[in-house]
């Protein structure tokens, strides 16, 4: 197999963000733009989604809950995230 090269130009604060994720995995940006490419061909496709996430059945009720009570004054108010995660462990 004869090897190639390839050059990108990306922004430098994107490279070195994504080289502190893939070291996490104890790979550098070589090896992972390498299965990047060799999950490609396994899968003859881009293995990214583009669609944006969509909230699940629980999502979207407690989202409609959250919106009832704003519009109706309902519901508790918390001074910091600290009291409000005590409230939820109470």
């Amino acid at each position: 197999m004869a090897a190639s090269t390839l050059t990108i130009r990306l922004d430098s604060a994107l490279k070195e963000e994504a080289a502190q994720v893939v070291e996490h995995y104890g790979l550098d940006l070589s090896s992972a733009i390498r299965a990047f490419f060799t999950q490609i061909v396994n899968t003859n496709a881009i293995p990214l989604s583009f669609d944006y996430e969509q909230p699940n059945s629980e999502s979207l009720e407690s989202i409609r809950e959250t919106e009832e009570m704003i519009r109706t004054g309902k519901g508790k108010s918390y001074a910091s995230g600290r009291e409000l995660i005590e409230a939820a462990l109470a």
